[in-house]
């Protein structure tokens, strides 16, 4: 088939790696438009269109996926389906009509649950056992068209949001070319989602980011890995912001610490929860390079009763 693919970060990638080695032709790739990024705030290119340019595809970036422009182009082009993978932009039904094997978007939850922005980081901060990916056929409410194909991931007991993206988007991108050859010949047809078992996966803000130590610490250990490495997890310290990276569980052997309550021992750094202390793993104090937190402890000097908050 003649495809338009249409996605913009890395986690995008494996999946037009895929289609670009695949019988099928990606006659043009879709991404969003340059945007700032880092501290210096300078205009980059999405990884996606990177990729694209050096494949030598056509690369289409829209202000908006609505503009007359856009649509007369991708009507030339003139492509059978269009593969998605997290483009981050709502699609018109202009658009969603050109391909007359529509728009088929890959998305990192088993759906219907999980809807959203944020798939990944709600199954982690939910306390779920196992994700996956789904394969269906993009409509016009949000991620509610009706399934092609499926896949399951366990989610393990130290994964970060990053890492169990990483294993979905390599799954997900096979499961995404034998979608569209399963299209192709006819033999796979799309099935509705069930109406119950739906849950939504908002985008995950910096201010959620924040630890509550007032909650358990399995509550805590969510928080961290779900939302690393993007936006970070983060806590203060005599109002300086402190980016976390993953904590363990304290051992048997732990002090009883309240909520917040800092104690730097000699190889590690503890921190109360409602329940059990945790250790610190890796840090960050504004404007300071990241280090494990007992490095971090020392060149503070913590000393006397200190409280994350």
């Amino acid at each position: 088939m003649r495809l338009a693919f249409a996605g913009t970060p890395a986690a995008a990638l494996p999946t037009l790696e895929a289609l670009l080695k695949s019988r099928h032709d990606v006659a043009a790739v879709i991404s969003r438009p340059d945007a700032r990024a880092g501290r210096g705030q300078l205009l980059a290119t999405s990884p996606v269109a990177r990729r694209a340019t050096e494949a030598g595809v056509e690369v289409l970036r829209p202000d908006r996926p609505g503009d007359p422009a856009f649509l007369g182009r991708l009507r030339a082009i003139g492509p059978d389906c269009c593969p998605v993978v997290a483009y981050g932009a709502l699609l018109p039904q202009q658009a969603l009509g050109i391909p007359r094997h529509g728009w088929v978007n890959l998305h990192f939850s088993i759906l219907p649950a999980w809807r959203g922005a944020a798939p990944v980081q709600h199954a982690i901060l939910h306390g779920d056992d196992v994700t996956g990916a789904t394969t269906f056929r993009l409509v016009r409410d949000l991620d509610a068209g009706p399934v092609f194909g499926v896949l399951t991931e366990e989610i393990r007991p130290s994964d970060t949001a990053g890492q169990l993206l990483d294993r979905l988007a390599a799954a997900g991108a096979d499961l995404m070319v034998a979608t569209l050859d399963g299209i192709e010949s006819g033999e796979l047809q799309a099935r509705e989602q069930p109406p119950h078992g739906v849950s939504l996966a908002p985008k995950i803000t910096p201010a959620d980011a924040r630890v509550d130590w007032r909650r358990p610490a399995m509550a805590v250990d969510r928080v961290v890995r779900a939302c690393t490495p993007e936006p970070g997890a983060w806590t203060e310290l005599d109002g300086v912001r402190l980016k976390l990276w993953p904590v363990t569980m304290a051992g048997s052997d732990a002090p009883s610490l309240e909520a917040g309550e800092v104690r730097a021992l000699r190889n590690r750094v503890l921190v109360g929860t409602a329940t059990v202390p945790v250790a610190l793993g890796d840090v960050q104090a504004h404007g300071r390079r990241r280090m494990p937190a007992a490095d971090w402890a020392r060149g503070v000097r913590l000393g006397g009763h200190v409280v994350l908050g």
